[in-house]
């Protein structure tokens, strides 16, 4: 699921009802994602679609997971301990901010 669709959804993988995290990615999304659940403590599921094997669908068995709010919450790190921000998410940024850093557009102003 994008950043920019809060809907939630769950749907069945592996035999199992997930919250759905993203579909029809390529594998290296898949176990990026992978990789920055199971450190948070998710257990994840992934399954290839039938369709097309060269995309997946992931998800995670905690059916209160939004991605959406777990990343806008700053609820999530990255494996070196820092803050996932949206850009680390989407994998535009290489690495996420450290506490403190919060440096965001929507901020509070003093002025």
């Amino acid at each position: 699921m994008p950043l920019n669709q809060g809907k939630h959804i769950i749907k069945e993988i592996d035999g199992v009802r997930c919250s759905l995290v993203e579909e029809n990615i390529p594998k290296d999304r898949a176990d990026f994602l992978r990789e920055l659940l199971t450190h948070n403590g998710f257990d994840v599921k992934i399954e290839q679609n039938n369709g097309d094997d060269s995309l997946f669908t992931i998800g995670v068995t905690d059916k209160l997971f939004n991605p959406v709010v777990y990343v806008y919450e700053l609820c999530l790190k990255t494996p070196g301990g820092k803050i996932v921000t949206p850009a680390y998410w989407l994998q535009l940024a290489p690495e996420g901010i450290n506490k403190g850093e919060e440096d965001f557009y929507w901020g509070l102003k003093t002025s």
